[in-house]
């Protein structure tokens, strides 16, 4: 019987920049710290790119890459922050993914990920189909290659955010178990219901989509992956290993694929010396051929799917309501504060859709007369995202203006363009996920919402913040101190403006 073991590590913060100065601001609850992408990778991200494996007298025998043995993803929010403040881990999570090419057949471990982690079957198809671009394009820009797998934000999924996928060359992604919803064997009826996490997840499933194409999906061992995030399984990295090998039977007569996924910061972060557990685990499973270490991209190459699979639409791997821990009091939340609830996650939600949907045919309307195509132009935004420079700038007016423009139009269509990168950051889930209306991170996303009125006032010329403030005032904090979302939005995110016009004009 063959084995594989796979582990998979979803790497991500959320974007926290200003967005007026495209910096991260000093966040006092990271300390001693400057911010938590500091403190994350000081205690996550570096350690896994140069773990310790220790002998019997505690002496460190071994340092490894972990990067390089798992399969992985990072967000691309978080890969340009790296880039920057980190250089050198950065450089170590690319250099992993070289090596795991060489190591797994020609397929590299690290998978992309859609581009600011909002939450897809919330979004219309115009944002997830930019979504999904721009997490590829990125990922090109870092990895210098196409990825074959994509990273869904929360696993949150739905048929037509696996159409896109499909539709630009995404080959799989990964799910939780409890989102299958039936099985069967290829082109076989009839079909077996698998819900309430009952899909055997050693084997890749293929899904055919209303469209004709398809998708290989791949379910996580939900017990062994809960174990390593919630029950102490990284304690010791023997115990690891004893569980991933637990997860064979001698029963299933097909080669084996015993993986998991989880948050990435588990190891080191959530979990102090974590990434020592998860070296030392791969490193005696691929020593001592217990099992051979793979990703998903070289197993799926060697052992293709067997069975289909239909999945639960609007479901995810964090909240047992579907996707309603990012519109509704559901029920889910990290804290335990009596009497807290989260009744402002749907009149939040609320306030920035009339926001993204008022923009939206303004934006439309003003960046059709000056380029071909103002969506197109979007999409490809992402290239002077990533590179600031005038040529890049150049280089996308030339390919989508409907004529030369004059210095104060291409001002205007970056402006244009700036503001649907705002509208579609704001709808990053940490804003949702977490206990209150004043959190960092539910500020954040009401920051790039400011960031985008600004912007879109200044353009159109019409005021937008007033009905934005009268729908965010329906949202209320837990905590009286804070009030309604009106009142946090005058306290923690118009301090935080920055008139760029007017200090170039002083300048």
């Amino acid at each position: 019987m063959e084995r594989f073991i796979c582990i998979h590590g979803h790497f991500y913060q959320p974007p926290r920049e200003n967005p007026w100065l495209e910096a991260v601001e000093r966040q006092e609850s990271a300390r001693p710290f400057h911010d938590w992408n500091e403190r994350v990778t000081a205690e996550c991200y570096a350690p896994n790119s140069a773990a310790r494996i220790l002998d019997g007298a505690g002496r460190t025998v071994r340092i490894v890459n972990n990067y390089a043995g798992m399969s992985f993803n990072f967000g691309p929010t978080l890969l340009a922050w790296m880039e920057r403040r980190a250089p050198e881990t950065y450089q170590s999570i690319l250099e992993a993914d070289r090596d795991s090419q060489k190591a797994f057949s020609g397929h590299g471990s690290a998978l992309a990920q859609a581009y600011n982690h909002m939450i897809l079957p919330l979004a219309n198809r115009r944002d997830k189909y930019t979504q999904v671009l721009w997490g590829i394009r990125d990922f090109e820009r870092r990895f210098g290659r196409w990825p074959e797998g994509m990273w869904l934000p929360e696993t949150a999924v739905d048929l037509e955010t696996l159409e896109i996928l499909a539709q630009v060359g995404i080959r799989f992604t990964i799910l939780a178990q409890h989102q299958a919803r039936r099985v069967r064997p290829m082109g076989r009826t009839p079909w077996r219901d698998v819900s309430g996490g009952r899909a055997d997840p050693t084997m890749p499933y293929q899904l055919r989509l209303p469209s004709g194409r398809s998708i290989q999906l791949f379910f996580r061992d939900g017990a062994i992956s809960r174990a390593v995030a919630f029950e102490g399984l990284l304690s010791q990295g023997e115990d690891l290993v004893n569980r991933l090998l637990s997860a064979f039977s001698e029963e299933r007569p097909w080669p084996q694929l015993v993986h998991i996924a989880t948050d990435g910061e588990t190891y080191g972060h959530h979990h102090k010396y974590g990434e020592m557990a998860l070296a030392y685990a791969l490193h005696h499973i691929s020593s001592t051929n217990l099992a051979r270490l793979t990703n998903y991209g070289e197993y799926l190459e060697g052992h293709p799917p067997t069975h289909e699979v239909e999945v639960w639409e609007n479901t995810s791997w964090s909240c047992p309501h579907g996707v309603e821990r990012w519109r509704s009091d559901c029920g889910c939340k990290v804290g335990n504060r009596p009497g807290w609830t989260q009744a402002w996650r749907a009149p939040l939600r609320a306030a920035l859709d009339w926001l993204r949907d008022t923009l939206a045919p303004r934006y439309e309307q003003m960046a059709a007369s000056l380029l071909k195509d103002p969506w197109a132009a979007r999409d490809d935004y992402v290239s002077v995202v990533l590179d600031r420079s005038t040529d890049a700038v150049q280089r996308l007016l030339h390919k989508h203006a409907l004529r030369p423009l004059a210095e104060e139009e291409r001002v205007t269509v970056l402006k244009l363009l700036e503001l649907q990168r705002q509208a579609m950051l704001m709808y990053t889930s940490c804003g949702w996920f977490f206990d209150d209306l004043a959190g960092i991170e539910a500020v954040q996303v009401l920051l790039y919402a400011g960031r985008a009125i600004q912007l879109a006032e200044d353009l159109f010329g019409e005021a937008v913040e007033p009905m934005f403030l009268s729908l965010l005032e329906q949202a209320r904090s837990n905590d009286p101190e804070h009030g309604d979302g009106r009142r946090i939005y005058a306290r923690l995110v118009k301090p935080a403006e920055v008139d760029l016009a007017a200090d170039k004009r002083r300048g």
